[in-house]
């Protein structure tokens, strides 16, 4: 069956940890482009993080905070977009506190924060002329009751395992929770710090219900669909796609559920050997 959507991660898939995206990579993209078949963006950056990286090589649809938003990136009109509750938010926020834990919040057009440290120092240093508005404040919830801001995504960061607070804001919400470990080989070398952050989303919030979402409003099965990733948080996207791929640099355990896993990484052009050795660009309608 032809396949009619490629959905892929970004960080760590398409570019690598410095925003740098390969030759390679591009030129497929742009051969996905020609032939008109979606291409949709999967990634835990928000929509105010990632808009401009998509920019660069024509996304048709972009995933964004893990699943919190999908953007129409033809228009620049969300189609679906899910945000925690003010209740939610509160409840995140003092046990944050309790344990002296750094919070920052994503918006679909603001990153808002105490100061910049963790993920959102880090997106700060990779996208300083992004457009993202970064709003620095004394009160985080305060900041978003005066402004009436709709938040899509927490994040809770910590030099140390957040087992235990994880544990915590589950037991008292229903929230969706995934944990991101930099530490070891995944050290954060931009900078240049180790540590763990929870991205924290609404109940049943995560890359495949988005990606579920969004093959129903393309008419799509999930034999039609392509997918590409690196990280845990690709897991169950791969696993609900006709022919799914884990790049070199991939987690272990992504690799072990992917039909197929390059063996090229990131910044060697991983996607562009995904989409070539699966699609056949002489004719759109066979894969491989």
């Amino acid at each position: 069956m032809a396949i009619k959507l490629i959905a892929s991660d970004l960080d760590g898939t398409i570019i690598d940890e410095h925003n740098f995206i390969s030759p390679s990579n591009l030129n497929a993209i742009k051969d996905i482009n020609t032939k008109k078949i979606n291409f949709a963006v999967c990634t835990g950056k928000s929509y105010s993080i990632g808009k401009s990286l998509c920019n660069n090589f024509n996304a048709t649809f972009g995933i964004f905070g893990n699943g919190s938003q999908i953007v129409d990136l033809t228009t620049g009109k969300s189609i679906y977009k899910h945000s925690i509750s003010l209740d939610e938010i509160k409840l995140c926020l003092d046990i944050a506190e309790k344990y002296n834990l750094h919070v920052h919040a994503y918006t679909d057009k603001e990153i808002i924060t105490t100061h910049l440290k963790y993920m959102d120092l880090r997106n700060y240093k990779l996208n300083p002329t992004s457009g993202s508005k970064f709003l620095i404040t004394d009160n985080l919830y305060k900041c978003i009751i005066d402004n009436n801001l709709e938040v899509l995504q927490l994040i809770i960061s910590s030099d140390n395992h957040l087992n235990i607070v994880r544990s915590e804001i589950e037991d008292l919400s229903n929230l969706s929770i995934t944990t991101f470990s930099k530490f070891g080989k995944y050290k954060d070398m931009i900078i240049n710090k180790e540590y763990e952050y929870l991205s924290i989303a609404p109940q049943n919030t995560n890359k495949e219900e988005a990606l579920s979402f969004l093959k129903k409003y393309l008419n799509l099965s999930n034999d039609e669909v392509m997918a590409v990733g690196d990280n845990l948080n690709d897991l169950e996207m791969l696993k609900n796609s006709g022919i799914s791929i884990a790049v070199a640099n991939a987690y272990d355990e992504v690799k072990q559920i992917a039909k197929y896993t390059t063996q090229k990484d990131v910044s060697q052009g991983a996607f562009a050997e995904a989409v070539y050795k699966f699609i056949d660009f002489d004719n759109p309608n066979i894969t491989t």
